[in-house]
């Protein structure tokens, strides 16, 4: 069985306190059937830190992008095309729109979202889609920017159904994190029970949003495990058959098809 962590920040861990390296983190997910992780940037200057920190490796690959909240961070279209074009880059993002942390940096929040998405779409890479109380604006950039022709995904979702709806339409996978595990979130709950399982990922966000039983604590890519379980259950598929297909999944979106099971 392989799952994958399609969200991490993995140089964002507590490497001080609670583990010894990135070679302890990713040991303890492979000991949990957790065997790659893609390790997502949020500012350009910190996917330069996060890359040299992880490495090479055959069980990590990254995205590249500029978090929505990370703006004051000035950066140039051409910058984010050098450096998303690299090769262990599968993605762009995160990217998106939040309008619940900063309303006062709207225009320049669109202005970079269809920048990933441009850029997203002359690589051929999907892109990675944060949002927080910008529904509209959020499904009129990526039908505007044609990002269909691109494909994507979005992380952590805790939308509505009929968003969810639409972003189906626009051929999106949508990824759940541990807050489906969460008491008071029935109402994804039915959201995952609705959407097909050829749609969906499973994603950690580490090290924030740590599932049941470890909310509170530091989140890991190990615990892409009980993420997987707790929808699996949703689903009435056995956790074996929600690995093989969530896997798939992200294979297709992020174009790996070429990589050996073994590798991925």
């Amino acid at each position: 069985m392989l799952l994958i962590d399609s969200h991490c920040h993995l140089d964002c861990l507590d490497y001080q306190n609670l583990h010894n390296s990135v070679d302890d983190v990713l040991a303890k997910a492979a000991a949990r059937d957790v065997g790659f992780i893609l390790a997502v940037a949020t500012t350009l200057s910190g996917f330069k830190t996060m890359t040299a920190f992880i490495g090479e490796r055959e069980n990590v690959a990254f995205s590249c992008g500029v978090h929505p909240l990370n703006l004051k961070e000035n950066y140039e279209y051409q910058q984010l095309l050098t450096l998303a074009a690299a090769s262990n880059v599968l993605a762009l993002g995160e990217t998106g729109l939040d309008y619940h942390y900063q309303k006062d940096n709207v225009r320049q929040q669109r202005e970079s979202f269809c920048w990933h998405i441009a850029v997203a779409r002359q690589l051929k890479k999907p892109v990675i889609v944060h949002t927080r109380d910008a529904r509209e604006d959020t499904l009129a950039i990526l039908q505007n920017e044609r990002a269909q022709d691109c494909g994507g995904v979005l992380h952590c979702f805790t939308e509505d159904q009929a968003m969810a709806e639409k972003l189906l339409d626009l051929g999106f996978y949508l990824s759940f994190s541990g807050i489906v595990t969460f008491r008071n979130a029935q109402s994804l709950r039915d959201i995952v029970s609705y959407i097909p399982l050829d749609r969906l990922l499973i994603e950690t966000d580490s090290p924030y949003l740590a599932p049941v039983p470890y909310r509170g604590k530091e989140n890991q890519p190990a615990y892409v495990r009980e993420v997987a379980e707790y929808i699996a259950e949703l689903k009435g598929v056995t956790v074996e058959k929600l690995a093989e297909v969530t896997t798939d999944n992200f294979i297709k979106l992020f174009h790996l098809e070429g990589l050996k099971r073994d590798v991925i």
